[in-house]
């Protein structure tokens, strides 16, 4: 399991994924992506990517992680912690100092050291976001933020990581029935009546 930069022949996947998991796709692009994927099958398994939001005359530019998202098949696995990991060191190797994400489930984060930020401290562009995120998920949407020097892996995370396999496995077979086949009463083209 590995997480890399998307790329142009991801978007499709992404817009499925993104609209599955119920997550807003407000100014997608693409290339602000970054997708885990195991090594193995080829298959992808979560997601997340940067925002950017320039500042006002004076005002300097913020950083947010966002549309952080991971398939259930493979959730508990420490997919969505290198997602975050990721994003994170981007971030810092693109000069930002502090990583902000408006979430409605910020335990999550919080083990990763980030920091509960009320409103009012928040920078304009990501209070304005707030709105718009309180918005599309409900009122339950806070604010967070993360010195990049400050984030902390939970060891077992890595453990997970390092042998993730996704749950569930089998795919269903399909019958005739699936597809509104009669099979006691169906004639074929092929039938010899034996």
């Amino acid at each position: 399991m590995y997480v890399r930069d998307a790329k142009n022949r991801d978007e499709a996947w992404l817009l499925d994924a993104i609209e599955q998991l119920g997550l807003d796709d407000v100014a997608f692009r693409s290339r602000d992506y970054v997708i885990a994927v195991d090594e193995e099958s080829n298959d992808r398994a979560g997601f997340g990517r940067l925002r950017l939001h320039r500042g006002d005359e004076g005002e300097e530019n913020r950083i947010e992680l966002t549309g952080i998202g991971v398939l259930p098949e493979w959730r508990d696995r420490g997919v969505g912690a290198h997602v975050v990991e990721r994003l994170v060191d981007t971030a810092a190797a693109d000069g930002f100092e502090t990583v902000y994400v408006l979430t409605d489930q910020p335990e999550y984060l919080t083990q990763f050291g980030f920091e509960r930020v009320d409103t009012d401290d928040l920078p304009p562009a990501l209070s304005d976001r707030l709105t718009e995120k309180r918005e599309f998920l409900g009122g339950g949407v806070v604010g967070l933020r993360l010195a990049v020097d400050d984030f902390e892996m939970p060891s077992r995370f890595r453990t997970a990581f390092k042998d993730a396999e996704p749950t569930g496995g089998d795919e269903p077979s399909e019958s005739a029935e699936d597809f509104g086949i009669d099979p006691d009463s169906a004639t074929y083209k092929y039938d010899t009546g034996r």
